[in-house]
């Protein structure tokens, strides 16, 4: 440094420091992309599905509900082996039609869930992973990372979907085993008195479980647009119950007639037509496009919601 002759100080640069701090600032400059971005830098590498569903399984909560639906099946037998009456018989009825055969024995565990047990599992895994990372305070700093909003939303819902699929696949399955161990490979009978083959009660029961996974999708889109309207877990999951429940108990009103067919939980049985010789596909029909449709629309409103959501407070 030295003085000039009206008293201003100059700065003077090593010339060859000068070139190189240019360089560096070039390079530096080649490194951002048009849009703001690093070069390099891709979204759709950002939160992994396998990154995703890894955090999920490890989670307490998930592998206690894969536990509950792996031995409810069970649990099932045991009760119907020890709940029989004092001279040994069994209370009759359906119970009896259960033990009857393991394809029985897939159809009662199923009647038994398909009302609350699946969907509330579903509600669980959709409702719980958007709001559960708000309520951590660790959904602002997934998306400092940064993940695009909608990228994190839609690899949280499939890995949601993911599990979900895997319970629904799970817990027929596990009836089965448990069914045939105790009950044989018999025919599928149905209260109606319509009975198939073991073939075909599989068949019956690889369509079941489609029909389940699509049904619930109304559940998913519910939840999911839950999560991301609210920082409480419990409020997701409360809330896509809560609907539910209301949904089904609306449709035991016969007053309401025709408008029962606009509920989301009128075609929840609509499976069991799969145990006939002469299957009706009308209500499955129904069932699947009202399913997609609440599930569509749910969704919809999920991404605007989390589109223009407030994270950071």
């Amino acid at each position: 440094m030295s003085g000039s002759d009206d008293g201003v100080s100059t700065v003077h640069t090593d010339p060859a420091a000068l070139d190189q701090l240019t360089e560096v600032a070039a390079h530096e400059h080649s490194e951002v992309a048009p849009d703001g971005s690093v070069v390099g830098y891709k979204a759709r590498r950002t939160l992994g599905l396998r990154v995703e569903l890894t955090r999920q399984l490890r989670r307490r909560r998930v592998q206690f509900v894969f536990g509950f639906l792996l031995l409810l099946p069970w649990i099932l037998w045991v009760a119907f082996e020890f709940g029989s009456d004092g001279d040994g018989q069994r209370s009759g009825g359906f119970v009896d039609l259960a033990t009857a055969s393991g394809s029985n024995f897939v159809v009662f565990v199923l009647f038994a869930v398909t009302s609350f047990a699946l969907p509330m599992v579903v509600a669980l895994f959709f409702g719980d992973t958007i709001a559960s990372e708000a309520s951590w305070s660790s959904l602002k700093y997934l998306l400092a990372m940064p993940i695009p909003r909608h990228r994190l939303m839609r690899q949280k819902a499939v890995a949601s979907a993911l599990l979900s699929l895997l319970a629904i696949i799970l817990l027929p399955a596990m009836a089965l085993l448990v069914g045939v161990i105790f009950y044989g490979a018999g025919e599928a009978v149905s209260p109606t008195g319509d009975a198939i083959s073991f073939d075909q009660a599989m068949l019956a029961l690889l369509f079941t479980v489609i029909y389940l996974a699509i049904h619930l999708i109304w559940v998913a889109g519910v939840a999911l647009f839950l999560t991301v309207s609210t920082d409480a877990p419990l409020g997701a999951v409360g809330g896509t119950v809560l609907v539910m429940i209301l949904s089904q108990i609306l449709d035991q009103i016969t007053a309401l007639e025709g408008l029962r067919n606009y509920l989301p939980t009128h075609y929840a049985i609509a499976w069991s037509d799969l145990i006939s010789t002469d299957i009706d596909w009308s209500n499955m029909a129904a069932g699947a496009f009202s399913a997609v449709m609440y599930g569509a629309v749910f969704g919809l409103l999920a991404a605007r919601r989390f589109r223009t959501k407030d994270i950071t407070s």
